[in-house]
C-alpha cells in the first residue's frame, strides 16, 4: 500500500449539493478519508462566468492538495463544465474526476425518446454538455429546465416547501405534457429532492441520480492508481465551508444522517490570486 492511499479524496462544490456525492463516496469506499469544501460564499455557481468558476476552481483545488488529498471530485456541473480541463492542465499528477449530465443512460433507459435535463444556467451553455449532447442524443429529444431558484431552495433546507414544489412542478409540467418519462438531474443540489420530484412526476419517471455513478467512477481511478487505502482503514471525513458554519451544522442530519463539525474558511487575495484560508474557531 502506498502512502497516498492515507491520504484523503477531496471534493468540492458550491455548497451542499456535493454532499450527495460525499454519501455515494461514503457506500462505496468507507475505508477512505474525505475532505469536503463547500464554498458557500459564492453560491450560487450556475449563473456565474466560465472564469470565474475556473478561478474558484483552481484555488479550492490547491487548498485541497496542499492538505494531502490524492484525488479531486468536481461534484458540480457547473464548475466541472467551468474547469474540467483547466484543472487537469494546471495539476498533472492528480486524477481529477468531474461531473457530465447523464444523457447517456438517460438516452438507454427511455421508452418515450423524450428526456427532461433539470440543470443550471452554466451547465446548459457549457462544452461538455455540448459534447454529450452530440455524442449520445441523436435518437432522443432532450428539454432543457433551469430550474431558478431551485439551488438556493435546497441550500436552505427547503426540500419539501410548496415554494420547491412550485419550482418543480413549474419545470417538469412542459416536459411531463410532451413524454418525458426519464430525468436527467444535471446539478448535485437536485438529488436532494429526488422525493419530491417523483411525488411531482409520478412512478412511470425514472429520475437519474448521478452520485452512485460518480463514486464508482473514482473507485476505478483509485485502482488504476494504486491509490486504494487498505480494508479496515480508519477513514476521517472533514467538512469546510468559505460561508457560515452553523447553518449548514443545522442541516446536516438532514442531508447526511449526523452531526459533524464544519469548518469555516476565507478568501483572501494574493499575489497569485484568490487562496483559501482556515478560520480559527471561536470558543465555545
Amino acid at each position: 500500500m502506498s502512502q497516498a492511499g492515507e491520504r484523503p479524496i477531496g471534493i468540492f462544490d458550491s455548497g451542499i449539493g456535493g454532499l450527495t456525492i460525499l454519501q455515494a463516496l461514503r457506500e462505496l469506499l468507507p475505508e477512505e478519508s474525505l475532505a469536503y469544501v463547500a464554498d458557500q460564499a459564492h453560491l450560487p455557481y450556475g449563473p456565474r462566468p466560465a472564469a470565474e468558476l475556473r478561478s474558484f476552481a483552481a484555488s479550492i483545488a490547491g487548498y485541497l492538495l496542499e492538505r494531502g488529498a490524492k484525488l479531486l471530485v468536481v461534484a458540480c456541473n457547473a464548475a466541472s463544465a467551468a474547469a474540467l480541463h483547466t484543472l487537469r492542465a494546471a495539476f498533472p499528477g492528480v486524477p481529477v474526476v468531474g461531473l457530465e449530465p447523464a444523457v447517456k443512460p438517460a438516452a438507454e433507459a427511455s421508452r418515450t425518446g423524450v428526456i427532461g435535463v433539470l440543470a443550471t444556467p452554466g451547465t446548459l451553455s457549457g462544452q461538455l454538455y455540448a459534447s454529450v449532447v452530440e455524442r449520445f442524443a441523436g435518437e432522443v429529444r432532450l428539454l432543457e429546465h433551469a430550474c431558478p431558484g431551485l439551488v438556493q431552495q435546497i441550500e436552505k433546507g427547503e426540500l419539501d416547501t410548496p415554494a420547491t414544489r412550485a419550482i418543480l412542478a413549474d419545470a417538469l409540467r412542459p416536459m411531463l405534457e410532451l413524454g418525458a418519462d426519464t430525468l436527467v438531474l444535471g446539478c448535485t443540489h437536485y438529488p436532494l429532492v429526488i422525493p419530491l420530484l417523483r411525488d411531482i412526476a409520478g412512478p412511470q419517471v425514472r429520475v437519474i441520480d448521478p452520485a452512485p455513478a460518480v463514486a464508482r467512477q473514482v473507485a476505478r481511478v483509485l485502482d488504476e492508481r494504486g491509490l486504494r487505502c487498505a480494508a479496515g482503514s480508519q477513514a476521517e471525513v472533514r467538512l469546510f465551508t468559505t460561508g457560515a458554519p452553523q447553518p449548514l451544522e443545522r442541516l446536516l442530519p438532514r442531508l447526511i444522517g449526523e452531526n459533524r463539525r464544519v469548518r469555516a474558511l476565507r478568501w483572501t487575495a494574493a499575489k497569485e490570486g484568490l487562496r483559501l484560508e482556515e478560520v480559527e474557531p471561536t470558543p465555545d
